[in-house]
């Protein structure tokens, strides 16, 4: 008997009908003599539109309250889906955040979780029933409501799975795995068997949408095995996993992009201790994240200084940084939204030379101009124009070969 975490998505349960499915399969699984524990997120549009009659009230609303409000998409749900499990003869029992005990911290909108106390979960589990956590919510110190930002369901159900030692934590959704790349602009994607934490950690970075980053960030301190795979399939999807010996044989698994970023350069910045401290200051003060950073050699004293941020930052970002390039002497402040960033990833870099020059001539022999460049150990990025994206992906797609069949890594 195998203890399995599994996560239903808001398209997954997005009516009656897509409902009494997704029950047919848990109960299909609980029926083979395993304990399931079923996470679920509100139903498709349930929660945008909670947050538009909010907005309509005050564009601002207040976020404890939006907490509170948001909270009962997944309410909906779970009360609907033990409704379901009960008609069909299955015990079942619906938990919301605070009655599963998910404690968090007091950051409303974007909680992020403390720790769980699963002794009721692990009652009804040994009661023979099939328990539905309400995804996305938690409560804090206060005994509020806490939401833990989109895509927080995902990360509902792994840290169940890792305080409850599952076996497996299978994330089921709309899509049957993690692909080379996005199958919809590059037609030669293709599944894959098995991913790294590392590896999806930097696809989920990119804006890749199949797992929420903090999830696998989960996943990976506690070792929980995630399986990616479709609601409306019985196929196997991906294994997102530890890092084993034989992934290291592919240089590159994955070729990933991000089109929401934008690019601040501030040129002739005097080039003295202290400068960049104080240009990065009120930025990261605002929140605004900022990726890559380039700084060009000084000459004659000064030197220019580029980096990017989300594009939804932009133009608070472009003001904070014109304020302050007034205050250290520098020249000027421009800004670029029509940017992309394209990466490859994968752990064989480690022990693969030759990757980057292998992907800066291919980007070259299609006339795409890199901007800017950053590396780590598994991941090379590129910030080109944004109208090259497409073209980009499928390049470095083919260059590495990633629609060829790679040998198959140990069953796990």
């Amino acid at each position: 008997m195998a203890l399995i975490v599994q996560k239903y998505g808001g398209t997954s349960v997005g009516s009656i009908e897509k409902i009494k499915a997704v029950a047919e399969r848990v109960i299909e699984t609980h029926n083979e003599g395993n304990q399931m524990v079923v996470v679920l997120s509100a139903m498709a549009g349930q929660t945008d539109g909670l947050i538009n009659m909010a907005k309509e009230i005050d564009p601002n609303p207040d976020s404890r309250e939006l907490d509170v409000l948001m909270s009962t998409g997944e309410q909906v749900s779970v009360a609907l889906f033990a409704i379901t499990l009960k008609s069909m003869g299955h015990d079942a029992c619906s938990l919301l955040g605070f009655q599963a005990a998910i404690h968090t911290d007091e950051l409303y909108g974007k909680a992020r979780i403390h720790d769980i106390a699963v002794d009721r979960i692990t009652e009804n589990l040994d009661a023979g029933r099939i328990v539905i956590v309400a995804g996305f919510q938690g409560l804090n110190a206060r005994g509020d409501i806490t939401t833990l930002g989109r895509g927080g369901s995902d990360t509902t159900a792994v840290a169940l799975a890792a305080v409850l030692n599952a076996d497996v934590c299978e994330i089921l959704t709309d899509v049957d795995g993690v692909y080379t790349t996005d199958p919809n602009i590059c037609r030669k994607a293709k599944k894959m068997d098995f991913i790294s934490y590392d590896e999806m950690l930097e696809m989920a970075s990119m804006g890749a949408k199949v797992l929420e980053i903090r999830s696998v960030e989960f996943a990976k301190k506690f070792n929980v095995p995630i399986h990616v795979r479709s609601t409306f399939t019985k196929e196997r999807g991906t294994m997102v996993v530890a890092e084993t010996k034989d992934m290291e044989k592919v240089a590159v698994s994955g070729v990933a992009y991000n089109k929401n970023e934008a690019r601040i350069t501030i040129r002739q910045v005097p080039d003295q201790p202290g400068v960049a401290s104080r240009i990065f200051d009120p930025v990261f003060k605002a929140g605004i994240l900022v990726d890559m950073i380039v700084q060009n050699t000084s000459q004659d004293g000064f030197t220019d200084l580029t980096f990017t941020v989300p594009k939804g930052d932009f133009y608070q970002a472009m003001k904070l940084v014109s304020d302050v390039g007034k205050d250290v002497g520098a020249e000027t402040v421009l800004g670029d939204e029509n940017i992309a960033k394209v990466s490859i990833i994968g752990v064989g870099m480690r022990v693969h030379a030759g990757i980057a020059k292998k992907m800066f001539a291919a980007l070259a022999e299609k006339s795409i101009n890199i901007l800017m460049i950053s590396t780590s150990e598994i991941k090379i990025s590129c910030i080109i124009e944004d109208k090259y994206t497409e073209l980009a992906v499928r390049v470095l797609h083919d260059t590495f070969g990633l629609d060829q069949e790679h040998a198959k890594e140990e069953n796990f």
